[in-house]
């Protein structure tokens, strides 16, 4: 289990109420316990609620946080992936296909990263070429012909950079999907689940709505390459952080995402089963308010929002 620095003296504490319960002794240390577990609480709150953007971008990348296909497996039924981009492969780095929440049926379309070394190389560690996005370009295409609402679960650490995605046109396959998702007719519902970064987030990124988890982050670059560009050095990523603003609260506090769902405490990878639990009425809410919409509203309004973005007046 992977332990961020910050969270030492949590475990520390944890330790020492499991070495307390495993006492075989005849003392009754019920009142310790009692007052051990309240200060734990206490610690918790106060270490996940001051949290720095830094350590939350570590939080977001926990490698046992729930993927795509673990919220597709236990909020969504009846299942059925759909493969291939129909112009060169498959991408494993992105799945979709159609399937039912609470009996609507939904196109469902996200990253997916591996657990280890051996599935990491083969979903390239949630980092789509442009197959991907053609791949999820023609799912939207598929989900819009058959007028059902389309769901995309963001978790990435930016589109594929390897010189055979730009051979292939990343650039324009993200660009394809950003002007084919602004002209939809059907409610589209994006959720950053994990790391929301550059093109390899926006690429299946433009929604009616944009939700965005507690403890996930969206920007254009990630702060360690924004530290190498600025600094040449990757040692002032936690200043990088800070100054992209690219937590949950700060892109609500600007209008660039529309809801933040709250993690359980500590991150979504602290009690999985909370999460899903969370997210699915929030999923089903947002899904009803969009059908009343008529179809050429919502890709009217969807165009406005975010041409609204980056906006100023002086």
């Amino acid at each position: 289990m992977q332990i961020f620095d910050f969270e030492k003296p949590i475990i520390e504490l944890e330790k020492k109420i499991d070495e307390i319960r495993l006492l075989t002794s005849d003392i009754d240390v019920s009142k310790e316990l009692f007052e051990l577990e309240g200060k734990l609480y206490e610690l918790k709150y106060n270490v996940y609620h001051n949290l720095t953007n830094w350590q939350k971008v570590q939080i977001a990348r926990h490698p046992d946080r729930p993927y795509t296909l673990d919220y597709i497996n236990n909020m969504f039924t009846d299942f059925v992936e759909l493969h291939g981009d129909r112009k060169f492969g498959d991408d494993k780095a992105i799945i979709g296909g159609f399937a039912k929440l609470q009996g609507q049926s939904v196109m469902v379309v996200g990253h997916q990263k591996g657990r280890g070394t051996k599935d990491n190389l083969i979903r390239n560690f949630g980092m789509s070429n442009p197959e991907g996005y053609r791949k999820a370009g023609r799912l939207f295409q598929l989900a819009e012909r058959f007028g059902k609402p389309i769901i995309t679960l963001v978790d990435t650490p930016g589109a594929f950079p390897g010189i055979e995605a730009e051979q292939r046109g990343q650039a324009e396959a993200i660009a394809a999907n950003m002007m084919l998702m602004t002209d939809l007719k059907v409610p589209v519902i994006v959720v950053i689940i994990g790391e929301g970064a550059s093109g390899g987030a926006i690429g299946i990124g433009v929604g009616d709505r944009v939700l965005m988890f507690e403890y996930s982050w969206y920007s254009v670059i990630s702060p360690e390459s924004c530290s190498s560009i600025l600094w040449r050095s990757w040692d002032f990523k936690e200043q990088a952080a800070e100054a992209l603003k690219l937590t949950a609260q700060d892109l609500l506090h600007q209008k660039i995402i529309d809801r933040i769902v709250p993690e359980p405490l500590g991150g979504a990878h602290k009690n999985p089963q909370e999460i899903f639990n969370t997210l699915k009425p929030i999923l089903v809410e947002e899904i009803k308010t969009l059908m009343k919409i008529k179809p050429e509203k919502l890709a009217q309004q969807r165009k406005e929002k975010f041409y609204k973005m980056g906006v100023w007046e002086e």
